[in-house]
């Protein structure tokens, strides 16, 4: 078992307020940039990496990142959604942490990725009941299946590199083993 690093037991000074806004405007820029291509973004493996490092805090960066989402595209319900399927990998992340493999966190975003649809299904059984949130989740599911693929590849190949980056400015010691 590790010994917690500085961020976890440290209160919100600045630098990490300034570290998660910094994530959170990561998150954002990156899906922003590649939103010409459905379904493939870094958003994913940025939660895991902000949640490995700084833990709990890790919320404030995820809902952050959600609100930005909100303002540029707008509060519909999607975005109901958003504020508890982003904060959902944050918190399996969270649970997680220690762990070293990056082939479980590759599948812990791809199951995310596959959920996702599932997730967004939800508020529609409030408003227009159950078989049309049935509907809405199964016309999704290749979007999932892009999103699964994509979430599971880009975690596979850029966390590490990522965790080495991070744990250069962001205090190690980082459970991710990136000596391999």
């Amino acid at each position: 078992m590790r010994s917690p690093s500085p961020r976890d037991t440290e209160k919100f000074g600045a630098g990490t307020m300034a570290a998660l806004a910094l994530m959170a405007g990561l998150m954002y820029t990156t899906q922003l940039a590649l939103s010409f291509i459905p379904n493939v973004h870094l958003t994913a493996v940025l939660i895991v990496l902000t949640s490995i490092f700084f833990g709990w805090k890790a919320m404030c960066a995820v809902l952050i990142y959600v609100v930005l989402e909100g303002l540029t595209y707008g509060f519909g319900v999607w975005w109901i959604s958003y504020l508890y399927a982003w904060p959902l990998l944050c918190t399996a992340a969270v649970l997680l942490r220690k762990n070293t493999s990056p082939a479980l966190w590759a599948v812990t975003a791809g199951a995310h990725g596959l959920l996702f649809g599932a997730l967004c299904a939800l508020p529609y059984i409030f408003i227009s009941g159950f078989p049309a949130a049935l509907s809405y989740w199964i016309s999704g599911i290749p979007f999932d299946l892009i999103h699964c693929a994509s979430n599971f590849a880009l975690t596979l190949v850029l966390i590490k590199p990522l965790s080495r980056v991070m744990a250069r400015y962001f205090i190690p010691p980082v459970p991710i083993d990136t000596k391999k």
